[in-house]
């Protein structure tokens, strides 16, 4: 008899034991639960403070080489773009996209210091592209440039579309296309080019990725 009550002393406490043991175990697991909780949160938080860029696939078709892009970079493209490079601040991000052939873009992302600055510095921009194709001759007296626009899109606070031709002495023929569009207190800058005439511009094409470019800025 006195066995038997030795033996359940020790069962009851093995089961206080273990029950001690669950409640310990329980309550590590809620923890490492609510910091497991908080860690995606806290590392997704920054992503969408972020202006995000277009990928290769979003760009205008290129049949006969695939586009490939380089990495997004803080601070102004080296060389600077033609017609807007000089109007870009330090604070510029920028990806550069390329193919095997002649065709290459490129974006540059500026995060303003409030909607008005970014409103204005737009503006800036559309005034440059404007007139770029003037701009460009008085540089060099040997190129000749021609220019168009295509008009208004209407995507988040709007953007403008620009064609500029310039053709060399030498003999050489490029088509660029840009847009300037922005979103709140971001502006986002595309540029297309290849060799080629004003024929050669996929507008349609480039009408598409400017939008695109915009809404998936935020």
């Amino acid at each position: 008899m006195g066995e038997t009550m030795n033996i359940r002393a020790r069962g009851t406490r093995t089961a206080r034991t273990a029950r001690t043991a669950l409640a310990a175990v329980a309550a590590l697991a809620a923890v490492a639960g609510v910091a497991a909780a908080a860690v995606p949160a806290a590392a997704a938080a920054p992503a969408s403070d972020t202006p995000r860029f277009l990928e290769p696939a979003e760009l205008p078709p290129s049949p006969a080489s695939p586009w490939s892009a380089g990495p997004v970079t803080a601070g102004q493209p080296d060389p600077l773009p033609m017609c807007v490079g000089e109007a870009l601040p330090s604070i510029t991000s920028h990806r550069a996209y390329t193919t095997d052939l002649d065709t290459n873009a490129q974006q540059l992302t500026v995060e303003g210091r409030s909607e008005q600055w970014s409103k204005e510095f737009a503006a800036l921009l559309r005034k440059d592209l404007a007139g770029c194709a003037k701009t460009l001759m008085r540089q060099d007296p040997g190129l000749t440039a021609t220019q168009k626009s295509y008009g208004h899109l209407d995507v988040e606070e709007g953007a403008d579309v620009y064609g500029i031709h310039t053709a060399s002495a030498q003999g050489s023929s490029d088509i660029a296309l840009f847009s300037v569009g922005r979103d709140g207190a971001t502006v986002t800058v595309v540029r297309w080019a290849r060799l080629g005439t004003f024929k050669d511009a996929q507008v349609a094409d480039f009408k598409a990725t400017t939008v695109t470019a915009v809404n998936k800025l935020y």
